[in-house]
């Protein structure tokens, strides 16, 4: 069967061989077909299935059916509505319940470092819009799990919500076709009410802003280190953006 190179990806990519996906083992890629077992265990279908290594020692996943971002600059529609928000909103919740008996060893290798302990959960930590399936006008779920690793739940709700309300520096969503920047505290309230958080939402802005510096940071150190996915987003100029977002969000405020 013939092998079809799937659009997107800043760190390798991946093939479509029929109803699979092919991409190249890692170190960290154990770590994350045990955690992608778990949620197949817990009858969690918003994630990709693991279906082994084929014959060229390529990792075999399950094809998410839907409309990808792959190489847009500009997000399709769907990506902005109130209905997508509600929608990952909901997968989140849905995934935090289903990866709550996760309990991976201390000593797992993730990509991102860190070790899991109690109190902690192991997210996606990638899933933008880049990384999700949509499919008939509803989202399938995210692929591309390669940054999974543990997170503080309000942590993980902060992150997604970043990218789905979203709360990037001005100059990246507009190049990303959003514009509706009035609308971003009530999006914010909306997708938080949909989760089911209840705590106070300028704790999930303050979250932001420390996921986007550390985020920032590890892109600096690992550039430095020579890894060309990081490099690679340091040309792009991903940490200075980052950067900017953090010192806009200074005078966000998710009631007015």
């Amino acid at each position: 069967m013939a092998e079809t190179r799937l659009e997107g990806g800043n760190d390798g990519g991946a093939v479509r061989i029929g109803a699979t996906v092919r991409r190249a083992v890692r170190a960290w890629t154990p770590a994350v077909h045990e955690l992608l077992r778990h949620l197949e265990r817990a009858g969690f279908d918003g994630a990709p299935r693991v279906l082994g290594v084929d014959d060229q020692g390529r990792e075999v996943l399950t094809f998410l059916e839907g409309e990808t971002l792959g190489t847009c600059q500009v997000w399709p529609e769907w990506t902005r509505t109130e209905d997508a928000l509600r929608q990952v909103a909901r997968w989140l919740r849905d995934y935090h319940a289903a990866v709550a008996g996760f309990r991976p060893p201390a000593d797992t290798v993730w990509r991102g470092g860190g070790r899991w302990r109690p109190g902690l959960i192991i997210a996606h930590n990638d899933a933008s819009a880049f990384n999700a399936a949509w499919h008939d006008g509803r989202l399938t779920g995210f692929f591309d799990w390669d940054f999974a690793g543990p997170v503080s739940v309000e942590s993980d709700v902060a992150w997604m919500a970043l990218s789905w309300v979203p709360l990037h520096s001005r100059h990246v969503a507009a190049a990303e076709g959003f514009t509706a920047f009035d609308a971003r505290p009530r999006r914010l309230r909306l997708f938080l009410s949909e989760y089911g958080w209840r705590g106070d939402p300028q704790v999930i802005v303050k979250e932001i802003q420390a996921r986007m510096t550390a985020r920032a940071l590890a892109i600096r150190r690992g550039a430095a280190a020579g890894d060309i996915l990081y490099t690679k987003l340091l040309n792009l100029g991903t940490a200075d953006d980052m950067d900017r977002a953090v010192r806009e969000l200074k005078d966000f405020s998710p009631v007015r």
